[in-house]
């Protein structure tokens, strides 16, 4: 996001670094090379025009200790520099993936490794206050200048086209720190990523490019494994594919589109999870909004946890089906929901009992960081002869010993679960999505799934690279690469999450989940944070209402494998900072004052 060209004139604040002309950081501890102390003089105090991206300055504080770790600042890792140590030889086997060793039950222990730490009360006032400060601005906003965008013409007799508080909150509340989203990069989403930076002069209604780009490390990407890479077998081996099959069939898989090598990817990826058979998609969330209206219909009852993702709402939607919601990973509430939905049968047939209730939830819910009490799920599942749905997208690869998902993390079976869905976006750095099952399941898909009838069929080579990414995960290709990617992500996961807690900030979720939400709040805060971190090369993401409760904004921190610790630790080192100005640390837990341990 920043522009670090020294002629352009649009030159952020640096408090990390100074740059040169040619756009480069000069060094790690802030020592310029400009020859001519008049151009390093002028270049300090040129900023950019549009206050939304000006620099919260951050306050360098060396003095503080940093755990077992050197400070981050003496470590030899920068985005405009790559490292010369890559973190991920050290003891790998000492790393548990799975559940930990104790004598607590498994529910007791989930329960314990998750947080969902309560705001502050005087922190929940002045969140609302500033949310609604912004809506009655932007209400007068509106009244005194209304924009161009704001009518529609030539519309009597139709109903509107957008929905009226959907457009205001467009242009009024979310335009303001509109830049922290969207953001276009410029290289493959790796452990580094190289945004474009652009510039807007009208506070959010447009922008345009300037020319340059900065390299950060990227904490946004669902690249879970590190497969998302220019380079290696996988990026080789699906070159090879595209100079081979070409770029897409063009085709759905029921006409023109299927061939051996899709084949050979259903056959992989049933025998990866352990089911009977599995079915591949040309699409990843999609394939919950395309596939669901499939397998359910207007008598149907579906029990959804309250967090689920949009394209299992908008699917159950298109189904027609009656859905309940149960409170988030409780599951007293679970039962109570399912007992009262069987009994009371549906109200739409006098009370006739369903012919199919489903359970639906996620492996890892992807803005919360937490992780579906699986166990006690397939219990309640088996106790009212419920079917289970579990949505895969953000587990599969990252959790358990062998990377297969939840079920592997809690060693239960996978035919347990009667459909395994999921997508080969995050972890495998590929594209398109799957449901797995039994036999059955999958030949009633194969003829029934509008995703499988009338969508374009996965291209080779974006097939190759799930393959490959899973061969490796598997161990199928000779190494144990896959295993340490495993075990790496598991140790960075527990690692940056327990030095988080350090810090004193309100952090989501599983100690075991490597979607990290970190809790900011204030609406301003998410742009305050996001700009801050991205002029310390830096690349996060914030979420907000309507992803997020309206008092629950956030940044969402996601862990790879390809991380080192010297990334972490520079990275921590720079939320440490930005913590203490912005105010941000409100945990109110006792702080562990040992070392955390890589």
């Amino acid at each position: 996001m920043g522009n670090f060209d020294g002629d352009s004139g649009t030159v952020f604040e640096q408090s990390y670094a100074t740059t040169n002309g040619n756009g480069k950081l000069a060094n790690g501890n802030g020592a310029a090379s400009f020859s001519p102390p008049e151009k390093e003089e002028l270049l300090s105090q040129r900023k950019f025009s549009a206050p939304a991206y000006t620099e919260i300055r951050t306050r360098r504080c060396h003095s503080k200790p940093t755990n077992d770790a050197k400070s981050p600042s003496l470590i030899n890792y920068h985005p405009e520099k790559k490292s010369t140590s890559n973190g991920h030889a050290s003891a790998l086997s000492e790393s548990k993936p799975n559940q930990a060793e104790g004598k607590l039950s498994p529910a007791e222990e989930h329960r314990q490794k998750t947080s969902f730490e309560e705001v502050p009360l005087h922190t929940a006032c002045l969140t609302y206050l500033g949310f609604y400060l912004l809506m009655i601005l932007g209400y007068i906003n509106q009244l005194l200048f209304v924009p161009k965008v704001a009518t529609e013409k030539g519309r009597d007799g139709y109903v509107t086209l957008y929905d009226a508080f959907e457009s205001f909150y467009s242009r009024y509340v979310y335009r303001r720190i509109k830049d922290c989203w969207n953001r276009p990069i410029c290289s493959v989403p790796g452990e580094e990523l190289t945004l474009k930076d652009r510039v807007t002069d009208d506070y959010g209604w447009s922008f345009k490019f300037t020319g340059t780009e900065t390299r950060c490390l990227n904490l946004g990407s669902y690249n879970y494994l590190g497969f998302a890479a220019a380079t290696g077998r996988c990026a080789d081996e699906s070159e090879e594919s595209a100079r081979q099959s070409g770029l897409a069939f063009c085709s759905s898989r029921c006409e023109l589109g299927d061939n051996e090598q899709l084949r050979e990817l259903e056959a992989q990826t049933a025998r990866y999870f352990g089911v009977e058979d599995a079915i591949v998609f040309g699409m990843g969330f999609a394939t919950n909004a395309l596939n669901l209206p499939s397998l359910l219909g207007p008598n149907s009852l579906v029990i959804s946890d309250e967090k689920n993702h949009a394209s299992i709402i908008l699917g159950l939607r298109l189904s027609g089906a009656t859905t309940k919601v149960f409170k988030h990973n409780n599951m007293r509430d679970l039962e109570r929901v399912l007992r009262q939905g069987i009994c009371h049968g549906n109200p739409k047939r006098g009370g006739q009992p369903w012919d199919k209730v489903m359970i639906l939830v996620e492996g890892i819910f992807s803005m919360e960081g937490s992780i579906v009490r699986l166990p006690e799920v397939i219990a309640l599942k088996k106790k009212y002869k419920a079917y289970l749905y579990l949505d895969e997208a953000h587990s599969v690869g990252a959790m358990g010993s062998r990377g297969r998902g939840v079920t592997d993390y809690f060693n239960v079976d996978p035919k347990e679960v009667d459909i395994l869905m999921g997508t080969f976006t995050k972890s495998f750095g590929s594209a398109g999505g799957y449901l797995a099952g039994s036999k059955k399941l999958i030949d009633f898909l194969r003829t029934n799934s509008h995703a499988h009838c009338y969508a374009a069929s996965i291209s080779p080579p974006i097939a190759q690279q799930i393959l490959t990414s899973m061969k490796t995960i598997m161990g199928e290709d000779g190494t144990d690469i896959g295993r340490k990617k495993i075990h790496q992500l598991a140790r960075n996961t527990r690692y940056f999450r327990r030095r988080l807690a350090q810090l004193g900030v309100i952090t989501y979720g599983h100690e075991d989940s490597p979607v990290v939400p970190m809790l900011v709040y204030l609406f301003s805060k998410i742009g305050a944070v996001v700009r801050t971190l991205t002029t310390r090369h830096i690349a996060a993401v914030g979420a907000g209402f309507p992803a997020t409760p309206i008092m629950e904004g956030r940044i969402r921190f996601c862990l790879s494998a390809a991380h080192t610790k010297e990334q972490l630790d520079f990275a921590l080192e720079a939320i440490d900072e930005i913590a203490d100005d912005l105010g941000l640390k409100y945990s109110r837990k006792p702080r562990d004052p040992n070392p955390v341990v890589y």
